[in-house]
This record gives structure tokens, C-alpha cells and sequence, in this order.
């Protein structure tokens, strides 16, 4: 029995893109074709669906990888802000103390 490794590997944008390719043209099943080139079918399958979707051809609010990159940036933005925020917050606490001393 093998134990699942917790580290997924990463494979490049032209690997999934020719692997993507390959089964549109192959006419075998997503498995089959994971299989052959030794990566997982829900992995493939995943680079299947996100390819219709960049496509404008996925399911209904499927997110194009333009739109993932925007909401990953949009997000950290947004972490980075609401630090700032915090910081300032406790500066104007920590000098609104002070200046009643």
C-alpha cells in the first residue's frame, strides 16, 4: 500500500496544454490519457475544464485563469490592506494614550 504524497507535483503550462490537447485529439477518455502520460484524472480533468472555460465554452460561472490570477491578486490586495489598517489603527491608539499622559 503506497501513502499519498502530501506535495503536488507542478507541471508547466506547456506540458498541461499539449496533455489538454492530447485529449481532444486522442478520441480516449480523459483516464485513458492520464494514464498514459502518468498524471492523475482528476488532475487532467481539471486542465480539460479550465481550458473550456478560457475558451468561454465551461460550465456556467466557471472563472477563465485570467480571471483566477485577478481574484488571487484581488485577495491579497486586500490581506495587505486590512494589515495596514490594523497597524494604524494601534498607532492611533498607542498615540491617542500618549498624548493624555
Amino acid at each position: 500500500m503506497s501513502k499519498k504524497s502530501n506535495t503536488s507535483k507542478r507541471y508547466t503550462a506547456e506540458f498541461k496544454r499539449d496533455a489538454v490537447a492530447l485529449v481532444h485529439s486522442s478520441g480516449k477518455t480523459v483516464t485513458e490519457v492520464a494514464r498514459e502520460i502518468g498524471v492523475s484524472p482528476e488532475g487532467l480533468r481539471n486542465w480539460v475544464n479550465q481550458d473550456r472555460a478560457d475558451r468561454g465554452q465551461g460550465a456556467v460561472g466557471a472563472l477563465t485563469s485570467d480571471e483566477k490570477e485577478e481574484l488571487r491578486r484581488l485577495r491579497r490586495e486586500n490581506r495587505e490592506q486590512q494589515q495596514t489598517v490594523e497597524v494604524l489603527e494601534k498607532a492611533a491608539a498607542f498615540f491617542a494614550r500618549e498624548s493624555t499622559k
